[in-house]
């Protein structure tokens, strides 16, 4: 597998993983990396809907506590997208096995690290949990570290229930069919430098106004959070992180920048338990969605739990 200088520039490279074509054409996804020498662990972070890898204040983190650091752009997205391709489009999360299994050969055989911490934001924290679940009892992941997961729809139960059946079957019949997705661009403006954040990132790759939704993708996210409810299986530790509120508003507000303006936080903390035995799960007062990109007080403890957390169930490997 080819690395050459990944588009943040050096230390991080990245490789394209060649993947199964599908309906419209070649597909591949991306892994990055920033190696530490000698290290024997590593971390692979997954993103979210609408997003790719840009958070190098996560790495660096990582980094420092002598972890190796990967993150995979899925197929269809950020580094990934092609010309060809809707933006996003899966019928069905389980797809994404194949570049995660890729990615995980490359980083245990091919790098040589011997324990793993899968880190998934979002979307990917929904997709990470699901792949562990069909994975357990292969030894592969040692923790999981599970920031704002989508394991719920942001909607409130009965509209979730009611819709679910036409969902599944427009996503069977007419997966591509382009849906009514108002996004709130406020979310990435609460981000980005040059709105009312403080992060710089591609707004190509992450734009304010997001990619269209589709009936496939829709139809796949809710047959995952089924799968959810019904309890999956990891079988290693799991670290779960969500703010402690969420903010519905289609206009400006400052509680943007101190909650979730994504999920319904309270959802994510209820549905835990259902993830395996053993999950610890911690609220962050002044977290915004992607909680790695809070303001600095909430970062710093986002930062200081998952330290504790490492430091209790995730010891290093004796020399």
């Amino acid at each position: 597998m080819e690395f050459r200088e990944d588009i943040l520039g050096a230390p991080y490279e990245a490789a394209e993983l060649p993947l199964a074509p599908d309906e419209e054409g070649p597909v591949s996804a991306t892994l990055v990396r920033r190696l530490v020498p000698g290290s024997q662990r590593a971390v692979l972070y997954l993103h979210g809907y609408t997003d790719y890898f840009f958070q190098t204040n996560l790495a660096d983190h990582f980094t420092a506590a002598g972890f190796s650091f990967y993150a995979l752009d899925l197929r269809k997205y950020g580094r990934s997208l092609r010309p060809h391709q809707s933006p996003n489009f899966i019928r069905d999360l389980s797809a994404y096995d194949e570049e995660l299994d890729q990615a995980v050969r490359i980083v245990r055989e091919q790098d040589g690290h011997t324990q793993l911490l899968v880190n998934g934001h979002s979307t990917g924290g929904l997709v990470a949990a699901l792949w562990a679940s069909r994975r357990a009892g292969r030894g592969l992941v040692q923790g999981m570290f599970l920031n704002s997961p989508f394991l719920s729809m942001p909607t409130a139960p009965a509209v979730r229930t009611l819709g679910a059946p036409a969902v599944e079957a427009l996503g069977r019949l007419a997966a591509l069919r382009k849906l009514p997705a108002p996004l709130n661009p406020h979310y990435v403006h609460s981000l980005h430098r040059d709105h009312r954040g403080s992060w710089d990132f591609d707004l190509a790759l992450k734009p304010a106004e997001g990619f269209p939704l589709y009936a496939g993708w829709l139809a796949a996210i809710q047959r995952g959070h089924r799968q959810v409810r019904r309890t999956l299986h990891i079988d290693c530790p799991v670290l779960l992180m969500a703010s402690t509120a969420s903010t519905v508003t289609a206009k400006w507000d400052p509680a943007l920048l101190r909650t979730d303006a994504v999920l319904r936080a309270d959802d994510i903390a209820a549905l835990a338990p259902r993830l395996g035995h053993h999950v610890t799960t911690v609220r962050i007062d002044g977290g915004m969605h992607d909680l790695v990109l809070s303001g600095p007080d909430a970062r710093a403890r986002v930062f200081t739990e998952l330290d504790r957390w490492i430091g209790a169930y995730f010891p290093p490997v004796p020399a």
